[in-house]
């Protein structure tokens, strides 16, 4: 993917998380930043667990980046002291 795809890839990604850890989201930057952060991390626990990883755009893969978002939020939330989960 190019860099617009990612950042375009990040956003959705990013968004959909950030809605399913708290109902206002975190902003567009912040939401880019860990819809990619999401996309890395759900990519390398599930090649941890033995899982195929593809890094081309496709409902698996979204859904791997949104499992890795919503892990990558809710650290940044117990970082930061947020709150989460509605």
């Amino acid at each position: 993917m190019s860099i617009l795809g990612w950042i375009f890839f990040g956003l959705i990604t990013g968004f959909v998380a950030s809605k399913v850890v708290n109902a206002h989201g975190q902003g567009c930057i912040l939401n880019i930043v860990l819809g990619i952060v999401g996309a890395v991390v759900g990519g390398a626990l599930f090649g941890f667990l033995g899982e195929p990883v593809f890094y081309h755009f496709s409902f698996k893969s979204m859904l791997i980046a949104i499992l890795g978002a919503i892990v990558v939020l809710l650290v940044w939330n117990a970082i930061t002291g947020r709150k989460s989960l509605r």
